[in-house]
């Protein structure tokens, strides 16, 4: 039995962000709003079969997966690339790796009690976030 990821998250910390999207080369304007912003995440789950929104008032983005299997990720609004991505089980974490151009982008999801965790890794850095259920 999987993990339970449905709900809505609201942001509660955020650190190493601003490193993180120096690593995915975001330009200076958009890392300082990004750094400035408490997304919140809306995850609809059904088996392997997931939609993660990550909501902003600066811009919204939308992941629609089925775990396990590869596809090409458009990462317009983010940093405007597009790589091949896998999402797979490790115990009750989803772990992405995302194939392109940025060296061992990657990210696990992961919740303990009432908080979902999020690990952002590029190029050997490290971000971490922490939302709480609402």
């Amino acid at each position: 039995m999987t993990a339970d990821y449905n709900g809505f998250w609201k942001m509660i910390s955020n650190e190493n962000f601003e490193e993180y999207l120096k690593a995915l080369d975001v330009n200076v304007a958009v890392r300082k709003i990004a750094t400035l912003l408490k997304p919140d995440k809306d995850i609809t789950q059904n088996g392997d079969h997931f939609i993660i929104k990550t909501l902003s008032t600066f811009r919204n983005y939308n992941m629609d997966f089925v775990v396990g299997q590869e596809f090409e990720e458009d990462l317009s609004g983010v940093d405007d690339r597009k790589c091949m991505t896998t999402i797979t089980w490790d115990g009750d974490k989803l772990v992405c790796v995302q194939k392109g151009a940025i060296e061992g982008r990657c990210w696990t999801h992961w919740i303990e009690g009432d908080e979902l965790h999020l690990e952002l890794r590029a190029a050997g850095i490290v971000s971490k976030q922490v939302f709480k259920k609402s």
